[in-house]
């Protein structure tokens, strides 16, 4: 992340980034199908707004229990992928396409100052998901933003994608390859997204690590290596393991050398 800018700053950056190529749409593309199946334009407006809110909201929640790991929390989200749909669009109802990008304006100015220095409380908070720090926090909310930038810049592939800013992208990067090493830890494949990341992971089967031979240095027996847009689409779920690898998106060398079966990470 580039020098002086914190996580909460690449958080804002990006919103208002997007918020910014949002308000500049036509009426009628808000009602165009998105690339997440079931949701238009506007309704990932709506759950937007939801994930800036929300933030504001939790971090008046302090919380003394000690935080979830951040790999273990984002498995909590699957469990209530009903209940967030339904947010979503209780968020979205029947309010106006201009309504919602002015709502996510006024949901982005309440976080920036939410974040400041003097307002956050406490290190660690209370969520639905259960307890986390609040900096944990803001990288599951950068990797939502970035995330959902690139649907939305896919979801309207006729319009000029959304920038993604280096800090935002460069954090949501990290913090899913420490997503993927929590999640399968071992030591049996390199996974390398430049310039950004690089761990080691070993992927489970049938509930055992597969740890294979420990790489200590020097060239590891098993390197999986790809760009940081292919990883974030393939730790959400947006494209599959085996197409990326035949569209030559990722390069996979050894025996070990699949993540498949950790995928997708989150979704």
């Amino acid at each position: 992340m580039p020098a002086g800018k914190r996580p909460a700053d690449a958080l804002v950056e990006q919103g208002r980034t997007v918020h910014r190529w949002l308000a500049a749409l036509p009426q009628e593309d808000f009602a165009q199908p998105s690339v997440l199946p079931g949701w238009d334009v506007r309704t990932l407006t709506g759950h937007l707004i939801l994930v800036h809110a929300g933030l504001t909201r939790l971090l008046g929640k302090p919380s003394a229990e000690r935080p979830v790991p951040t790999y273990e929390f984002v498995r909590r989200y699957r469990r209530d992928v009903a209940k967030i749909t339904e947010a979503t669009l209780t968020a979205t109802a029947d309010h106006t396409s201009q309504q919602l990008v002015d709502q996510l304006g006024d949901a982005l100015d309440r976080l920036e100052h939410a974040l400041s220095d003097e307002a956050v409380q406490s290190p660690v908070i209370d969520t639905p998901r259960g307890p986390t720090t609040v900096g944990d926090f803001i990288a599951t909310r950068i990797v939502e933003v970035v995330v959902h930038a690139d649907d939305l810049s896919r979801s309207l592939s006729d319009r000029e994608p959304i920038t993604l800013h280096r800090a935002g992208l460069s954090r949501c990067t990290r913090t899913l390859a420490e997503i993927l090493a929590g999640q399968q830890p071992g030591r049996a494949i390199e996974v390398r997204i430049p310039p950004y990341a690089a761990v080691q992971c070993s992927i489970t089967h049938g509930g055992v690590p597969d740890r294979g031979p420990r790489h200590t240095r020097g060239t590891p027996p098993n390197v999986v290596e790809m760009d940081p847009m292919t990883f974030l689409r393939l730790a959400t779920g947006r494209i599959r393991w085996d197409d990326a690898v035949a569209a030559g998106t990722v390069s996979a060398s050894g025996l070990r050398a699949n993540l498949a079966p950790a995928l997708p990470l989150l979704s």
